[in-house]
């Protein structure tokens, strides 16, 4: 019989791996200190990063605080500006408004002595019993007292001439000789309110209706537009065509190659020619420089334009105001603000513009300050006639 092997002989070897010894003790603690040398390399250089990003982006910070803060200040200062152009405006309508009223109280406290005077006459004729003659004067005193009245305060040329002419046609009906003295008189006033120089109110104030009407389609310089580029050039030659030229047949074949030569010389020279001017004008309309005296002109919002056109209408109604009452320097104050506001806000190369502008400048060459005379003479004359004995 085999004999069985000893024991020890079926117990597991060792693995020869696990069972190698060690390099040795300090092994570990040499790799974790080069991990933390290393470690200590590369903070101080992400903490350099780490700052060099956070100061470039407070300093982007702050100058996009900067800038914002500026454009921030010159709006405000913009409105500003307008507000009190606007507050200004509006006190010089109240004033305007004031005086108007004023001027309105005057009338009507002339129009209620005008009254009474009337209705003191009128009892006077019920209680008298006059001739004709004195009937007649006693109107024509009237009507020549009333006239004086609307030529001094409202300028009504037109109504005196009409009052002088009725007084001097009732005269005429009667055959007496001492009214000579009085047509003198009238004559006198007649021919001098004809020799006044002629004021067009209407017309005037019909020219600032227009220039108020054309004011929400004048352009702002604000509204500028970059100009929209040519399709063609102006200065692009055209290809010439050159009539046929009969050729003798000894050289047709020579003649035929040099004209196509030609042809196709001249066809390139134009084409280049035409592509280089359109360049060229692309070009010039990339960038457009123009000098403007108000640059807060350029900075103006859709509510500050349109506050800017509103203030221009209310100058010029304050103009026409002006010169309905027939108020000489306010008109021209007003009508040089208005010429002022056009010219800083406003296109002036625009032919609205230039159309608004030119009504302006008529409007203010017109003459407003006009002496009105006085009916003294004719109204004397018929006093010192009902005065006599």
């Amino acid at each position: 019989m085999n004999e069985l092997p000893p024991s020890s002989d079926l117990s597991p070897r060792p693995d020869p791996v696990s069972a190698a010894p060690s390099t040795g003790p300090g092994a570990p603690s040499g790799t974790a200190a080069r991990g933390r040398n290393v470690a200590q390399r590369l903070l101080p250089l992400a903490l350099l990063v780490l700052a060099v990003l956070l100061a470039a982006q407070w300093w982007t910070t702050r100058n996009e605080l900067r800038s914002l803060r500026n454009t921030l200040a010159q709006r405000l200062q913009s409105g500003e500006a307008l507000n009190a152009e606007t507050r200004m405006l509006a006190r010089t309508a109240q004033e305007s408004s004031k005086e108007l009223q004023a001027k309105v109280s005057v009338l009507e406290n002339r129009q209620a002595e005008s009254q009474s005077q009337q209705l003191a006459l009128e009892q006077l004729y019920q209680e008298l019993s006059h001739s004709r003659d004195d009937w007649a004067l006693s109107e024509i005193e009237q009507v020549l007292s009333t006239a004086s009245q609307q030529l001094q305060l409202a300028g009504n040329v037109s109504g005196a001439l009409i009052a002088l002419q009725n007084a001097d046609r009732l005269l005429s009906r009667s055959d007496k000789a001492q009214f000579i003295t009085i047509r003198r008189a009238i004559a006198r006033d007649q021919e001098k309110l004809k020799s006044l120089p002629i004021v067009d109110t209407t017309g005037m104030a019909l020219r600032l209706d227009s220039v108020i009407g054309q004011i929400d389609a004048l352009p702002l310089l604000s509204d500028e537009k970059p100009a929209v580029p040519a399709t063609q050039p102006k200065n692009a030659r055209m290809v010439p065509r050159t009539a046929p030229v009969k050729a003798p047949a000894a050289n047709a074949a020579n003649s035929a190659v040099v004209a196509d030569a030609g042809d196709w010389m001249s066809t390139v020279r134009n084409r280049w020619d035409s592509w280089s001017n359109e360049i060229w004008l692309e070009i010039k309309q990339l960038v457009r420089v123009r000098e403007v005296a108000t640059p807060e002109a350029l900075l103006l919002s859709p509510t500050q334009a349109y506050y800017a056109r509103e203030n221009l209408k209310l100058r010029l109604l304050s103009a026409r105001l002006a010169l309905l009452s027939r108020n000489e320097s306010a008109f021209r104050n007003d009508i040089l603000a208005a010429q002022d506001t056009i010219l800083r806000y406003f296109d002036t190369r625009a032919k609205q513009t230039q159309t608004a502008q030119a009504l302006l400048k008529q409007i203010q060459n017109s003459n407003l300050s006009i002496e009105m005379p006085t009916l003294a003479d004719s109204l004397n004359a018929v006093r010192n006639y009902k005065a006599a004995p």
